[in-house]
Protein backbone atom coordinates (compact mmCIF):
# COMPACT_ATOMS: atom_id res chain seq x y z
CA UNK A 1 0.00 0.00 0.00
CA UNK A 2 3.32 2.03 0.41
CA UNK A 3 4.71 4.45 -2.59
CA UNK A 4 2.73 6.36 -5.22
CA UNK A 5 -0.63 5.86 -6.43
CA UNK A 6 -1.43 7.45 -9.96
CA UNK A 7 -4.04 6.79 -12.61
CA UNK A 8 -1.98 3.42 -13.65
CA UNK A 9 -1.66 2.09 -10.58
CA UNK A 10 -4.93 2.67 -9.54
CA UNK A 11 -6.61 1.09 -12.38
CA UNK A 12 -3.98 -1.66 -12.58
CA UNK A 13 -4.99 -2.40 -8.30
CA UNK A 14 -8.71 -1.89 -8.50
CA UNK A 15 -9.24 -4.60 -11.53
CA UNK A 16 -8.84 -7.68 -9.02
CA UNK A 17 -11.62 -5.94 -6.31
CA UNK A 18 -13.76 -4.65 -9.16
CA UNK A 19 -13.58 -7.79 -11.03
CA UNK A 20 -14.77 -9.30 -7.25
CA UNK A 21 -17.47 -7.09 -7.16
CA UNK A 22 -19.05 -7.60 -10.18
CA UNK A 23 -18.88 -11.31 -10.23
CA UNK A 24 -20.71 -11.15 -6.50
CA UNK A 25 -23.32 -8.82 -8.18
CA UNK A 26 -23.72 -11.01 -11.70
CA UNK A 27 -24.54 -14.35 -9.26
CA UNK A 28 -26.90 -12.48 -7.36
CA UNK A 29 -28.44 -10.90 -10.03
CA UNK A 30 -28.52 -14.89 -11.59
CA UNK A 31 -31.60 -15.63 -8.86
CA UNK A 32 -33.31 -13.11 -10.86
CA UNK A 33 -32.61 -14.16 -14.06
CA UNK A 34 -33.74 -17.87 -13.52
CA UNK A 35 -36.79 -16.83 -11.70
CA UNK A 36 -37.65 -13.99 -14.02
CA UNK A 37 -37.67 -16.25 -17.32
CA UNK A 38 -38.43 -19.80 -15.20
CA UNK A 39 -40.46 -19.34 -12.17
CA UNK A 40 -42.46 -16.37 -12.91
CA UNK A 41 -43.19 -12.08 -12.49
CA UNK A 42 -45.36 -13.43 -9.00
CA UNK A 43 -42.26 -15.15 -7.80
CA UNK A 44 -39.70 -12.45 -9.27
CA UNK A 45 -41.78 -9.29 -7.51
CA UNK A 46 -41.62 -11.53 -4.19
CA UNK A 47 -37.72 -11.93 -4.40
CA UNK A 48 -37.48 -8.42 -5.13
CA UNK A 49 -40.13 -7.41 -2.08
CA UNK A 50 -38.49 -9.05 0.47
CA UNK A 51 -34.95 -8.57 -0.36
CA UNK A 52 -34.25 -5.45 1.02
CA UNK A 53 -35.35 -6.59 4.87
CA UNK A 54 -32.58 -9.55 4.29
CA UNK A 55 -30.04 -6.98 3.39
CA UNK A 56 -30.76 -4.66 6.38
CA UNK A 57 -29.47 -7.72 7.81
CA UNK A 58 -26.60 -8.71 5.94
CA UNK A 59 -25.02 -5.37 5.43
CA UNK A 60 -24.08 -5.84 9.38
CA UNK A 61 -21.16 -7.69 7.95
CA UNK A 62 -20.35 -4.90 5.34
CA UNK A 63 -20.65 -2.57 8.09
CA UNK A 64 -17.91 -4.38 10.21
CA UNK A 65 -16.02 -5.47 7.11
CA UNK A 66 -15.15 -0.98 5.85
CA UNK A 67 -15.23 0.19 9.27
CA UNK A 68 -13.16 -2.58 10.64
CA UNK A 69 -10.52 -2.61 7.41
CA UNK A 70 -9.71 1.19 7.97
CA UNK A 71 -8.77 0.38 11.67
CA UNK A 72 -6.22 -2.23 10.42
CA UNK A 73 -4.98 -0.55 7.43
CA UNK A 74 -4.35 2.95 9.78
CA UNK A 75 -2.41 -0.09 12.14
CA UNK A 76 -0.44 -1.51 9.34
CA UNK A 77 0.44 1.94 8.05
CA UNK A 78 1.74 2.82 11.95
CA UNK A 79 3.94 -0.47 11.11
CA UNK A 80 2.02 -2.62 14.07
CA UNK A 81 1.04 -5.35 12.12
CA UNK A 82 0.48 -8.10 15.63
CA UNK A 83 -2.10 -5.39 16.16
CA UNK A 84 -3.60 -5.04 12.94
CA UNK A 85 -4.28 -8.57 12.66
CA UNK A 86 -5.70 -8.96 16.11
CA UNK A 87 -7.95 -6.16 15.73
CA UNK A 88 -9.06 -8.31 12.17
CA UNK A 89 -9.64 -11.46 14.50
CA UNK A 90 -12.23 -9.79 17.12
CA UNK A 91 -13.72 -7.99 14.36
CA UNK A 92 -14.11 -11.36 12.67
CA UNK A 93 -15.38 -13.33 15.58
CA UNK A 94 -18.01 -10.03 16.48
CA UNK A 95 -19.43 -10.55 12.98
CA UNK A 96 -19.59 -14.52 12.99
CA UNK A 97 -21.43 -13.96 16.80
CA UNK A 98 -24.26 -11.03 15.07
CA UNK A 99 -24.99 -13.15 11.95
CA UNK A 100 -25.87 -16.04 14.59
CA UNK A 101 -27.74 -13.95 16.71
CA UNK A 102 -29.85 -12.18 13.99
CA UNK A 103 -31.43 -15.49 12.03
CA UNK A 104 -33.26 -16.84 14.28
CA UNK A 105 -35.44 -13.69 14.90
CA UNK A 106 -35.75 -13.27 10.92
CA UNK A 107 -37.07 -16.68 11.02
CA UNK A 108 -39.57 -16.02 13.59
CA UNK A 109 -40.80 -12.93 11.64
CA UNK A 110 -40.50 -13.34 8.04
CA UNK A 111 -44.69 -13.46 7.53
CA UNK A 112 -45.22 -10.09 9.48
CA UNK A 113 -42.59 -8.82 7.09
CA UNK A 114 -43.58 -10.28 3.76
CA UNK A 115 -46.66 -8.69 4.66
CA UNK A 116 -45.47 -5.11 5.92
CA UNK A 117 -43.59 -4.97 2.41
CA UNK A 118 -46.61 -5.22 0.94
CA UNK A 119 -46.71 -8.71 -0.07
CA UNK A 120 -50.57 -9.75 -0.98
CA UNK A 121 -51.94 -13.12 -1.86
CA UNK A 122 -49.30 -15.44 -3.53
CA UNK A 123 -46.17 -13.12 -3.28
CA UNK A 124 -46.89 -13.81 0.80
CA UNK A 125 -46.06 -17.40 0.63
CA UNK A 126 -43.07 -17.27 -2.02
CA UNK A 127 -41.59 -14.39 -0.07
CA UNK A 128 -41.16 -16.32 3.23
CA UNK A 129 -39.91 -19.26 1.31
CA UNK A 130 -37.31 -17.11 -0.05
CA UNK A 131 -36.59 -15.05 3.07
CA UNK A 132 -36.31 -17.93 5.25
CA UNK A 133 -33.29 -20.41 3.71
CA UNK A 134 -31.67 -16.54 3.11
CA UNK A 135 -32.45 -16.49 6.96
CA UNK A 136 -30.75 -19.44 7.71
CA UNK A 137 -27.80 -18.95 5.27
CA UNK A 138 -26.94 -15.36 6.92
CA UNK A 139 -24.03 -16.06 8.64
CA UNK A 140 -22.13 -17.04 5.97
CA UNK A 141 -23.86 -13.78 3.98
CA UNK A 142 -22.51 -11.93 6.54
CA UNK A 143 -18.95 -13.31 6.80
CA UNK A 144 -18.89 -12.94 3.00
CA UNK A 145 -19.86 -9.05 3.48
CA UNK A 146 -17.46 -8.82 5.67
CA UNK A 147 -14.13 -10.78 4.39
CA UNK A 148 -14.81 -8.26 0.85
CA UNK A 149 -12.74 -5.25 2.22
CA UNK A 150 -10.14 -7.13 3.90
CA UNK A 151 -8.99 -8.84 1.00
CA UNK A 152 -7.18 -5.28 -0.08
CA UNK A 153 -6.29 -4.81 3.42
CA UNK A 154 -4.50 -7.62 3.66
CA UNK A 155 -2.47 -7.03 0.02
CA UNK A 156 -4.32 -9.88 -1.70
CA UNK A 157 -7.08 -8.51 -4.13
CA UNK A 158 -6.64 -11.36 -6.17
CA UNK A 159 -7.64 -14.61 -3.92
CA UNK A 160 -11.20 -12.10 -3.41
CA UNK A 161 -11.60 -12.34 -7.60
CA UNK A 162 -10.77 -16.13 -7.30
CA UNK A 163 -12.85 -16.83 -4.64
CA UNK A 164 -15.86 -14.70 -6.11
CA UNK A 165 -15.94 -16.13 -9.40
CA UNK A 166 -15.86 -19.56 -7.59
CA UNK A 167 -18.91 -18.80 -5.74
CA UNK A 168 -20.58 -17.10 -8.48
CA UNK A 169 -19.82 -20.04 -10.57
CA UNK A 170 -21.69 -22.32 -7.59
CA UNK A 171 -24.38 -19.90 -7.61
CA UNK A 172 -25.50 -20.39 -11.27
CA UNK A 173 -25.18 -24.03 -11.62
CA UNK A 174 -27.14 -24.48 -8.52
CA UNK A 175 -29.50 -22.32 -9.78
CA UNK A 176 -29.51 -23.98 -12.70
CA UNK A 177 -29.70 -27.41 -11.06
CA UNK A 178 -32.31 -26.61 -8.14
CA UNK A 179 -34.64 -24.82 -10.73
CA UNK A 180 -34.31 -26.51 -13.72
CA UNK A 181 -34.02 -29.76 -12.82
CA UNK A 182 -35.30 -30.11 -9.51
CA UNK A 183 -38.52 -27.84 -10.13
CA UNK A 184 -38.18 -26.16 -6.65
CA UNK A 185 -38.76 -22.85 -8.20
CA UNK A 186 -38.29 -19.72 -5.31
CA UNK A 187 -36.91 -21.79 -3.15
CA UNK A 188 -33.98 -23.61 -5.31
CA UNK A 189 -32.53 -19.78 -6.22
CA UNK A 190 -32.35 -19.11 -2.30
CA UNK A 191 -30.76 -22.47 -1.34
CA UNK A 192 -28.10 -22.00 -4.88
CA UNK A 193 -27.14 -18.40 -3.51
CA UNK A 194 -27.06 -19.08 0.56
CA UNK A 195 -24.49 -22.26 -0.46
CA UNK A 196 -22.16 -20.14 -2.73
CA UNK A 197 -22.32 -17.48 -0.13
CA UNK A 198 -21.10 -20.14 2.92
CA UNK A 199 -18.78 -20.55 0.17
CA UNK A 200 -17.61 -17.33 0.04
CA UNK A 201 -17.58 -16.88 4.12
CA UNK A 202 -16.31 -19.99 5.16
CA UNK A 203 -13.27 -20.22 3.30
CA UNK A 204 -11.72 -17.01 4.01
CA UNK A 205 -11.98 -18.42 7.72
CA UNK A 206 -9.81 -21.55 7.07
CA UNK A 207 -7.24 -19.52 4.55
CA UNK A 208 -6.49 -16.55 7.16
CA UNK A 209 -6.18 -19.18 9.75
CA UNK A 210 -4.21 -21.82 8.31
CA UNK A 211 -0.55 -21.82 7.23
CA UNK A 212 -1.17 -21.68 4.04
CA UNK A 213 -1.61 -17.39 4.36
CA UNK A 214 1.20 -15.85 3.30
CA UNK A 215 0.11 -12.25 4.18
CA UNK A 216 0.79 -10.25 7.14
CA UNK A 217 -2.81 -10.43 8.41
CA UNK A 218 -3.76 -13.52 10.26
CA UNK A 219 -6.74 -14.71 11.83
CA UNK A 220 -7.33 -16.11 15.52
CA UNK A 221 -10.44 -17.02 16.57
CA UNK A 222 -9.54 -17.08 20.39
CA UNK A 223 -7.47 -14.11 20.23
CA UNK A 224 -8.55 -11.62 23.18
CA UNK A 225 -8.01 -7.99 23.72
CA UNK A 226 -8.33 -5.91 26.46
CA UNK A 227 -9.88 -3.15 24.31
CA UNK A 228 -12.07 -5.54 22.23
CA UNK A 229 -15.23 -3.37 22.83
CA UNK A 230 -13.87 -0.15 22.10
CA UNK A 231 -12.56 -1.79 18.56
CA UNK A 232 -16.28 -3.04 18.05
CA UNK A 233 -17.46 0.48 18.81
CA UNK A 234 -14.80 2.06 16.90
CA UNK A 235 -15.33 -0.42 13.70
CA UNK A 236 -18.99 -0.38 13.81
CA UNK A 237 -19.20 3.65 14.43
CA UNK A 238 -16.67 4.26 11.65
CA UNK A 239 -18.53 2.11 9.13
CA UNK A 240 -21.68 3.25 9.94
CA UNK A 241 -21.79 5.10 6.85
CA UNK A 242 -21.96 2.28 4.63
CA UNK A 243 -24.42 0.47 6.74
CA UNK A 244 -26.60 3.86 7.32
CA UNK A 245 -26.17 3.98 3.31
CA UNK A 246 -27.42 0.31 2.99
CA UNK A 247 -30.85 0.91 5.25
CA UNK A 248 -31.70 4.02 3.27
CA UNK A 249 -30.88 1.98 0.06
CA UNK A 250 -33.65 -0.48 0.80
CA UNK A 251 -35.87 1.88 3.22
CA UNK A 252 -35.89 3.61 -0.45
CA UNK A 253 -36.58 0.61 -2.19
CA UNK A 254 -39.31 -0.56 -0.10
CA UNK A 255 -40.58 2.77 -0.76
CA UNK A 256 -40.33 2.65 -4.11
CA UNK A 257 -41.94 -1.09 -4.17
CA UNK A 258 -44.62 0.73 -2.35
CA UNK A 259 -45.43 3.52 -5.08
CA UNK A 260 -45.16 0.94 -7.85
CA UNK A 261 -47.00 -1.43 -6.42
CA UNK A 262 -50.09 1.64 -6.73
CA UNK A 263 -48.82 2.88 -9.73
CA UNK A 264 -48.00 -0.63 -11.86
CA UNK A 265 -48.54 -3.63 -9.56
CA UNK A 266 -46.54 -6.35 -9.89
CA UNK A 267 -45.26 -5.18 -13.13
CA UNK A 268 -43.83 -2.08 -11.65
CA UNK A 269 -42.18 -4.07 -8.86
CA UNK A 270 -40.49 -6.12 -11.18
CA UNK A 271 -39.34 -3.56 -13.29
CA UNK A 272 -37.81 -1.62 -10.20
CA UNK A 273 -36.32 -4.98 -9.50
CA UNK A 274 -34.54 -5.17 -13.16
CA UNK A 275 -32.95 -1.34 -12.32
CA UNK A 276 -31.70 -2.72 -8.87
CA UNK A 277 -29.76 -5.62 -10.97
CA UNK A 278 -28.48 -3.32 -13.71
CA UNK A 279 -27.56 -1.29 -11.03
CA UNK A 280 -25.69 -3.37 -8.51
CA UNK A 281 -23.23 -4.63 -11.64
CA UNK A 282 -22.41 -1.02 -12.24
CA UNK A 283 -22.23 -0.14 -9.01
CA UNK A 284 -20.07 -2.63 -8.22
CA UNK A 285 -17.48 -0.94 -10.31
CA UNK A 286 -17.00 1.94 -7.94
CA UNK A 287 -17.68 -0.26 -4.23
CA UNK A 288 -14.75 -2.37 -5.85
CA UNK A 289 -13.20 0.84 -6.71
CA UNK A 290 -13.36 2.10 -3.07
CA UNK A 291 -12.31 -1.81 -1.49
CA UNK A 292 -8.74 -0.84 -3.55
CA UNK A 293 -8.26 3.05 -2.71
CA UNK A 294 -9.38 2.84 0.79
CA UNK A 295 -6.55 0.98 2.59
CA UNK A 296 -4.56 3.15 0.45
CA UNK A 297 -6.23 5.97 1.95
CA UNK A 298 -6.44 4.87 5.51
CA UNK A 299 -2.38 3.47 5.21
CA UNK A 300 -0.72 7.25 4.07
CA UNK A 301 -3.23 8.38 6.71
CA UNK A 302 -1.73 6.60 9.45
CA UNK A 303 1.58 7.74 7.62
CA UNK A 304 0.91 11.08 7.75
CA UNK A 305 1.57 11.02 4.15
CA UNK A 306 -0.67 14.08 3.61
CA UNK A 307 0.47 14.95 -0.54
CA UNK A 308 -0.64 11.66 -1.83
CA UNK A 309 -3.81 11.92 0.32
CA UNK A 310 -4.40 14.99 -1.97
CA UNK A 311 -3.39 12.90 -5.16
CA UNK A 312 -5.77 9.64 -4.11
CA UNK A 313 -8.21 12.50 -3.60
CA UNK A 314 -7.42 14.07 -7.06
CA UNK A 315 -7.18 10.98 -9.27
CA UNK A 316 -10.15 9.05 -7.89
CA UNK A 317 -12.53 12.32 -8.30
CA UNK A 318 -11.23 11.83 -11.47
CA UNK A 319 -11.73 8.54 -12.65
CA UNK A 320 -15.44 8.10 -10.90
CA UNK A 321 -16.74 10.86 -12.83
CA UNK A 322 -15.46 9.80 -15.62
CA UNK A 323 -16.83 6.00 -15.27
CA UNK A 324 -19.84 7.00 -14.58
CA UNK A 325 -20.52 9.22 -17.44
CA UNK A 326 -19.35 6.36 -19.68
CA UNK A 327 -21.57 4.06 -17.75
CA UNK A 328 -24.79 6.46 -18.63
CA UNK A 329 -24.46 6.18 -22.26
CA UNK A 330 -24.11 2.85 -22.28
CA UNK A 331 -27.52 2.19 -20.26
CA UNK A 332 -28.80 4.99 -22.53
CA UNK A 333 -27.77 3.41 -25.92
CA UNK A 334 -28.38 -0.17 -24.55
CA UNK A 335 -31.34 0.10 -22.57
CA UNK A 336 -34.02 -2.03 -24.55
CA UNK A 337 -31.18 -4.98 -24.86
CA UNK A 338 -30.73 -4.67 -21.05
CA UNK A 339 -34.17 -5.01 -20.07
CA UNK A 340 -34.71 -7.77 -22.43
CA UNK A 341 -32.47 -9.86 -20.73
CA UNK A 342 -35.03 -10.41 -17.67
CA UNK A 343 -38.47 -9.66 -19.12
CA UNK A 344 -38.13 -10.66 -23.54
CA UNK A 345 -41.29 -12.36 -22.73
CA UNK A 346 -43.73 -9.49 -21.53
CA UNK A 347 -43.99 -6.84 -24.00
CA UNK A 348 -45.77 -4.63 -21.49
CA UNK A 349 -43.34 -4.70 -18.86
CA UNK A 350 -40.48 -4.97 -21.32
CA UNK A 351 -41.52 -1.17 -22.37
CA UNK A 352 -41.88 -0.21 -18.96
CA UNK A 353 -38.42 -1.72 -18.05
CA UNK A 354 -37.02 0.18 -20.84
CA UNK A 355 -38.58 3.26 -20.05
CA UNK A 356 -37.43 3.09 -16.55
CA UNK A 357 -33.87 2.24 -17.28
CA UNK A 358 -33.25 5.64 -19.59
CA UNK A 359 -34.25 7.66 -17.06
CA UNK A 360 -32.94 6.14 -13.57
CA UNK A 361 -29.48 5.36 -15.11
CA UNK A 362 -28.75 9.14 -15.61
CA UNK A 363 -27.60 8.89 -11.99
CA UNK A 364 -24.51 6.97 -12.77
CA UNK A 365 -22.84 10.19 -13.93
CA UNK A 366 -22.74 11.38 -10.15
CA UNK A 367 -23.23 8.01 -8.29
CA UNK A 368 -19.83 6.63 -8.08
CA UNK A 369 -18.28 10.30 -7.20
CA UNK A 370 -21.06 10.15 -3.74
CA UNK A 371 -20.16 7.02 -3.05
CA UNK A 372 -16.41 7.57 -3.25
CA UNK A 373 -16.85 10.47 -0.61
CA UNK A 374 -18.90 8.67 1.61
CA UNK A 375 -16.24 6.26 1.57
CA UNK A 376 -12.78 8.60 2.10
CA UNK A 377 -14.47 9.93 5.41
CA UNK A 378 -14.89 6.56 6.29
CA UNK A 379 -11.31 5.23 5.66
CA UNK A 380 -10.45 8.92 7.62
CA UNK A 381 -11.91 6.98 10.29
CA UNK A 382 -14.99 9.98 10.53
CA UNK A 383 -17.89 7.35 10.39
CA UNK A 384 -19.87 10.46 11.49
CA UNK A 385 -19.14 12.36 8.30
CA UNK A 386 -19.43 9.34 5.87
CA UNK A 387 -22.54 8.62 7.69
CA UNK A 388 -24.62 11.97 7.04
CA UNK A 389 -23.40 12.29 3.28
CA UNK A 390 -24.48 8.59 2.78
CA UNK A 391 -27.65 9.08 5.10
CA UNK A 392 -28.63 12.45 3.36
CA UNK A 393 -28.49 11.38 -0.23
CA UNK A 394 -30.60 8.14 0.31
CA UNK A 395 -32.81 8.38 3.04
CA UNK A 396 -33.69 12.45 2.99
CA UNK A 397 -33.32 13.12 -0.99
CA UNK A 398 -34.22 9.98 -2.67
CA UNK A 399 -36.88 9.10 -0.27
CA UNK A 400 -38.60 13.06 -0.57
CA UNK A 401 -38.09 12.87 -4.38
CA UNK A 402 -39.86 9.42 -4.50
CA UNK A 403 -43.00 11.09 -2.90
CA UNK A 404 -43.34 14.53 -4.46
CA UNK A 405 -42.05 14.06 -8.20
CA UNK A 406 -44.76 11.67 -8.92
CA UNK A 407 -46.92 14.52 -7.98
CA UNK A 408 -45.49 17.08 -10.00
CA UNK A 409 -43.93 15.41 -13.11
CA UNK A 410 -46.60 11.83 -12.75
CA UNK A 411 -45.70 7.83 -12.88
CA UNK A 412 -42.00 9.07 -14.81
CA UNK A 413 -40.95 11.39 -11.68
CA UNK A 414 -40.45 7.80 -9.56
CA UNK A 415 -37.70 7.16 -12.45
CA UNK A 416 -36.24 10.44 -12.27
CA UNK A 417 -36.39 10.77 -8.23
CA UNK A 418 -32.68 9.04 -8.11
CA UNK A 419 -31.24 11.69 -10.56
CA UNK A 420 -32.46 14.31 -8.21
CA UNK A 421 -31.12 12.96 -5.09
CA UNK A 422 -27.82 12.22 -6.32
CA UNK A 423 -27.69 16.21 -7.99
CA UNK A 424 -28.62 17.29 -4.45
CA UNK A 425 -25.84 14.54 -3.25
CA UNK A 426 -23.35 16.04 -5.14
CA UNK A 427 -23.45 19.68 -3.53
CA UNK A 428 -23.36 18.43 0.11
CA UNK A 429 -20.39 16.11 -0.51
CA UNK A 430 -18.33 18.71 -2.67
CA UNK A 431 -18.94 20.89 0.09
CA UNK A 432 -17.97 18.55 3.06
CA UNK A 433 -14.47 17.84 0.90
CA UNK A 434 -14.03 21.79 1.01
CA UNK A 435 -14.87 22.12 4.26
CA UNK A 436 -12.88 18.91 6.09
CA UNK A 437 -9.62 19.68 4.14
CA UNK A 438 -7.48 21.23 6.63
CA UNK A 439 -8.00 18.91 9.24
CA UNK A 440 -6.64 16.27 7.54
CA UNK A 441 -4.25 18.37 4.98
CA UNK A 442 -5.90 17.07 1.57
Amino acid sequence: MAGHWGYRRLLRSAVPAVTMMIVMSVYSIVDGLFVSNFVGTTAFAALNLIWPALAVVGALGLMVGTGGSALVSITMGQNDYPRASRIFSVLIRFTLIMALLFAVPLLLLMKPIAIALGAEGEMVGEAVTYGNICAIGMPGYMLQMAFQSFFMTAERPQMGTKLSIVCGVTNMGLDALFILVFGWGLAGAAAASMVACAVGGIFPLWWFSSRRNDSRLRLSLLTRMADARSIIRRACTNGLSEYVGNIAFNVVGICYNLQLMHYFGENGVAAYGILMYIGFIFGAVFFGYNFTVGPAVGFNYGAQNTGELRSLLRHSAVLTLVAGALMAVVCEAGAEGLARVFVSYDESLLALTTRAIRFYMISLVLCGFNIFVSAWFTTLNNGVISAVASFTRTLVFELAAVFILPLLLGIDGIWLAVNVAEFLAFLLTTSLLIHFRKRYHY
